[in-house]
C-alpha cells in the first residue's frame, strides 16, 4: 500500500486529531524534523505556555528528537522534570519513512519518584570509626592531657554524628558504630569527609595529628550485610594507611581522604608474632613457594631471598616462582643463581608442584591481577601475604594470613624484622641481606622518603649481618642508554608554576619502568617541584607511569583514576595510550581535584 496517498494521510489526521482529544494525557506529536504538530488540551500539565505548535522538541524538552525516533527509546527510560513534577516519557508512531510521526505520551509519575527519593533516604547505614595510633598519640601525651585528648576527641566525633541524628556507641576507647540514614550518607559524601580535616585540627604533645579511619556499609540486603561492608570498608582504609574514609554500596566502593602519610608504629610485637606464625605454617606444610609480582623489582626479589632462608631455616623446600626480571635485577638474580643456593622455577613447575599442603607466600603485592602466577592462589588453601602498599579493592582474600603494614619503606624492612624474629639466625647469607637492604634502599630512594626510625633500625641489623654497602650500591648500576635516556628525559621535563613537573622518556629500553622512577625522583630534587609524574613506553608498547611527591599530594588516588596504585608519595601506572596522552590525563585529573569547591563548616 502506497503511504502517500490521500486517504492515508487524511486516516494518520483523522487518528492524530482523535488521539489529541481523547487521550487522557499530556501528549504532543512531532514529525521527523523534530516539530511538533499537534499537541492535546492537557499538555499544559508539561509546558505552561500556549502555542508549542510548531515549536522544536528539543528546545522544548531538551531532548534531541532524533532520540524519540530511536529503536530502544521506551527501554532508556527518559524522563522529564517541569513544573515541579516528573514525566516519564512513552511514544509510539504512526506513518512510514519521510512521513513517520512519533506520538509522545507524558506520565505523571512524581508520587513515584517522590517515594523512590524517601525510601532511599531512610535507607540505613552503619559506620565504624576507628581512632588511628591511638596508642601512640596517648602514650606520647602527658598524664594530665590524656583525658583532655580523649574528651576532645569523642566530642567531635559526636557532635559529626549528631548532625546527621545518627545513633553512636563507643565500644573501645579508640572505636565507635554508628548507624544513620542513607539521606545523611548523601550529605557527608559531598562534603568529602570534612571530619577528617576536623579532627585533625585537635591539638595534641605527640609529633603527629589525629586521625580517623572511617568504614561505611550501604545498601545492603539486610542489616547483617550492610554491617559486613562496614567491617570491609574499614579494612581497606586501614589496609591503605588510615587517615581516610571508605564508602561501600554492594561493589561499588568510593574513597575520601588519606591526605597524611602514614605513622609509624613504635610497638614490633606484631612482627614476633607474624613471625611465629609463619614458622608454625612452613612447619606444617609439605612445601614453599615464594612469588613475588611480575616483574620483580629489588624489594620484592630482595625479600623472597630473605624468606627463603627462614624456610631453609626449617629445614623445608623453597622455591621461588619467578617468569621475567628487569635488566637490573640481572646482577643480583645471577649471583644468585650462581651461588646454587636457591631454587628458581617458572609459573609451569609451580603450578605442577602445588597442592592443598603448600603454603604459598605472596610478597611486595596483594592484588591477585599483578602476582607472578595467579593460578597459585586457586591451588592451595595456605596463603600468606606481606606487603606495605596500600590496601586496594581488588586484593587476595582467601590469604591465611595478612601482614600488610603502609607505614612501612618497603616489604623488605617487614621480612627483616621477621628474620630477626624467626630464631636461627646463623646461616643467613651475605647476598640474603644485601637483598634486603638493596630492596629497603630502592623503594625509599637510598633512605630519603618514607623512612622511620624502624627502617633506620633494619638497616642497621643487616649492616651487622654482614651487608655490604658497596655490593648494594653495584646492584642498582645501569648501562650507558639507560644513563642517557633518564638524563634527557630530566633535561626536558616540563616544570609548571604550580611545583608540578611532567616528563616523558624516549627511547626503548627493557628497564623503562626504572627509568621512568629514578627520572621522577630526580625531579623532587629541584627546587620548588613538590610532585613528578614520568612516563614512557616499554618495550610491549605499555605506557609506564612513575609518580612522586614530596607528600603535599597524595600520588596513589591520583594513579587509581588510571587504574594504578601506590602510596602517597610513590605510586605507578600502566596504561593503552601514549605517554603524552596520559600526562594530559594526569593533569585533568589534577585540574579536576584542585577546582572541587571547599565546603563550608556548617554544612559538615
Amino acid at each position: 500500500m502506497d503511504e502517500k496517498r490521500p486517504e492515508n494521510r487524511n486516516t494518520e489526521k483523522r487518528i492524530e486529531k482523535i488521539l489529541s482529544a481523547y487521550v487522557p494525557l499530556p501528549m504532543c506529536i512531532i514529525n521527523t524534523q523534530g516539530k511538533v504538530t499537534r499537541a492535546s488540551d492537557r499538555i499544559d500539565e508539561v509546558f505552561k505556555y500556549n502555542g508549542i505548535q510548531g515549536a522544536d522538541i528539543f528546545a522544548l524538552t531538551g531532548i534531541k528528537h532524533g532520540d524519540f525516533f530511536a529503536e530502544d527509546v521506551n527501554e532508556k527510560f527518559l524522563t522529564l522534570s517541569r513544573n515541579e513534577k516528573i514525566f516519564r516519557i512513552q511514544v509510539c508512531y504512526i506513518g512510514r519513512d519521510d512521513q513517520k510521526k512519533a506520538i509522545i505520551y507524558f506520565y505523571d509519575i512524581t508520587n513515584y519518584e517522590n517515594l523512590k527519593v524517601l525510601y532511599h533516604g531512610e535507607h540505613v547505614c552503619m559506620a565504624t570509626i576507628n581512632v588511628d595510633n591511638y596508642d601512640e598519640l596517648t602514650s606520647s601525651t602527658s598524664e594530665e592531657k590524656r583525658l583532655a585528648l580523649s574528651t576532645d576527641i569523642d566530642k567531635a566525633v559526636r557532635q559529626w554524628a549528631a548532625r546527621g541524628n545518627a545513633s553512636i556507641i563507643r565500644y573501645k576507647e579508640n572505636m565507635y558504630f554508628m548507624v544513620f540514614e542513607n539521606s545523611y550518607l548523601d550529605k557527608i559524601v559531598e562534603n568529602k569527609f570534612a571530619i577528617l580535616d576536623d579532627i585533625r585540627e585537635i591539638e595534641t604533645e605527640a609529633d603527629f595529628p589525629v586521625t580517623l579511619s572511617i568504614g561505611i556499609g550501604a545498601g545492603g540486603k539486610h542489616p547483617g550485610q550492610t554491617d559486613q561492608f562496614a567491617a570491609a570498608a574499614l579494612d581497606l582504609a586501614l589496609g591503605r594507611g588510615g587517615d581516610q574514609a571508605v564508602v561501600k554500596r554492594g561493589s561499588k566502593i568510593e574513597y575520601f581522604g588519606g591526605k597524611m602519610q602514614t605513622v609509624e608504629k613504635g610497638n614490633k610485637g606484631k612482627s614476633r608474632i607474624i613471625a611465629h606464625a609463619i614458622k608454625q605454617l612452613v612447619d606444617q606444610s609439605s612445601r614453599v613457594l615464594i612469588m613475588g609480582h611480575r616483574n620483580p623489582d629489588m624489594d620484592s626479589f630482595g625479600s623472597a631471598l630473605g624468606i627463603y632462608r627462614i624456610v631453609a631455616n626449617r629445614n623445608k623446600d623453597a622455591y621461588i616462582v619467578i617468569n621475567n626480571y628487569f635488566e637490573t635485577l640481572a646482577e643480583i638474580y645471577n649471583q644468585a643463581q650462581e651461588s646454587e643456593i636457591y631454587n628458581f622455577i617458572n609459573s609451569e613447575k609451580a603450578i605442577a608442584m602445588t597442592d592443598k599442603d603448600t603454603l604459598l607466600i605472596v610478597l611486595d603485592t596483594h592484588r591477585p591481577s599483578l602476582t607472578e602466577c595467579r593460578e597459585l592462589l586457586d591451588l592451595t588453601e595456605k596463603i600468606v601475604v606481606i606487603d606495605h602498599h596500600r590496601k586496594a579493592e581488588e586484593y587476595i582474600e582467601n590469604a591465611t594470613l595478612y601482614y600488610m603494614e603502609p607505614y612501612a619503606s618497603s616489604t623488605s624492612e617487614l621480612v627483616t624484622e621477621i628474620l630477626q624474629y624467626s630464631g636461627d639466625k646463623k646461616n643467613i647469607a651475605k647476598l640474603e641481606v644485601e637483598g634486603l637492604l638493596a630492596g629497603i634502599s630502592m623503594d625509599t630512594n637510598r633512605f630519603a622518603v618514607k623512612t622511620g626510625v624502624r627502617t633506620f633500625e633494619a638497616a642497621s641489623w643487616l649492616r651487622r649481618s654482614g651487608a655490604d654497602t658497596t655490593a648494594v650500591k653495584r646492584f642498582f648500576q645501569t648501562d650507558a642508554e639507560a644513563f642517557k635516556i633518564k638524563a634527557n628525559c630530566i633535561a626536558q621535563a616540563e616544570i609548571q608554576p604550580n611545583g608540578l613537573a611532567y616528563s616523558v622518556s624516549h627511547g626503548h629500553h627493557p628497564d623503562i619502568q626504572v627509568i621512568n622512577s629514578q627520572a621522577a625522583d630526580e625531579l623532587l630534587t629541584v627546587k620548588n617541584v613538590r610532585a613528578s609524574f614520568v612516563a614512557g613506553k616499554d618495550e610491549q608498547g605499555v605506557t609506564v607511569i612513575s609518580a612522586r611527591s614530596l607528600g603535599e599530594m597524595n600520588m596513589q588516588t591520583i594513579m587509581e583514576k588510571l587504574g594504578g596504585g601506590g602510596h602517597l608519595t610513590t605510586a605507578g601506572a600502566q596504561v593503552s595510550c601514549t605517554p603524552e596522552e596520559a600526562l594530559e590525563k594526569i593533569k585533568e585529573i589534577i585540574e579536576a581535584m584542585d577546582s572541587k569547591p571547599m565546603k563550608n563548616k556548617e554544612d559538615k
